[in-house]
């Protein structure tokens, strides 16, 4: 990632640039600069719909008009000993939400029939823990295969830290992608969890690309980060090559650290 320190105030003014040109200039091979990058998030609302279809020119090159359903199923909920300030599932949280361990088989392969029959492409296991058990690996080896050989699915995996074993083990039973959001910068990651680091993210990452698994990470947006900090992380998934980007904006959630007014 290039050095955080020329991230200052931007020198380019947000008033000055030409939002079509500058997707051409992306669609040109342009690499976005740092500077570019704080002028879109700063762009003034008069400019919305010009930035907007300037998005969309570049989003209609690659995707046409076309979109992905995925089915998320929440395979173990709540019970999670870290300390995320956003989520409704972590140890610090007083929220009222439904707790209870992994899923049996049966329920995570009826979750499988309704995406078949939605027609979503991808299936996603997620789990809350900082990461899974020896039980949860062997969960997943088993079902990922049975789910294939019966549905036309790909299969996403969010089960929270790994490490290299892990990962491996994941791209051998047939795990197409694993989400794992950085969800911030690192320079901010520290106000939102104490419990584990940034670094951890990062190498879960690192693993999962090493076994051959395709990558999601994407972040939050609206836990009191800077625009610099929006920016860094971006440049971070860039720099990983995720195939996969979620952008996610913080639903304040009662009985969470960061409950109260929106901060967007």
């Amino acid at each position: 990632m290039p050095p955080t320190a020329t991230l200052a105030e931007p020198a380019t003014d947000a008033g000055c640039l030409n939002w079509s040109e500058l997707a051409d200039r992306v669609l040109a091979g342009h690499q976005v600069t740092l500077d570019e990058a704080v002028a879109i998030l700063r762009s003034p609302d008069d400019d919305l719909l010009e930035v907007m279809a300037a998005a969309y020119k570049i989003r209609r090159h690659y995707f046409q008009n076309t979109v992905q359903f995925y089915l998320l199923m929440n395979a173990k909920s709540g019970l999670c000993p870290e300390d995320c300030s956003y989520c409704s599932q972590s140890k610090v949280s007083d929220a009222e939400i439904p707790k209870y361990n992994l899923l049996s088989r049966e329920k995570l392969m009826d979750g499988a029939r309704v995406a078949h029959e939605s027609g979503a492409k991808t299936y996603c296991i997620v789990i809350s823990a900082r990461g899974p058990s020896e039980r949860e690996i062997q969960a997943v080896e088993t079902i990922v295969p049975e789910i294939k050989q019966q549905y036309d699915l790909k299969i996403c995996a969010c089960l929270g830290l790994l490490d290299a074993d892990q990962a491996n083990r994941l791209k051998a039973c047939g795990v197409d992608r694993v989400n794992h959001n950085l969800n911030t910068s690192e320079q901010h990651y520290e106000q939102i969890c104490s419990t584990h680091t940034y670094r951890d993210r990062l190498d879960t990452l690192k693993h999962v690309r090493d076994a051959g698994i395709e990558i999601c990470s994407g972040g939050i947006i609206g836990m009191g980060e800077a625009d610099e900090d929006i920016v860094r992380m971006a440049f971070e998934l860039r720099d990983l090559n995720a195939e996969s980007i979620p952008v996610n904006f913080l639903n304040p959630i009662d009985g969470t650290p960061l409950a109260g007014p929106s901060q967007l």
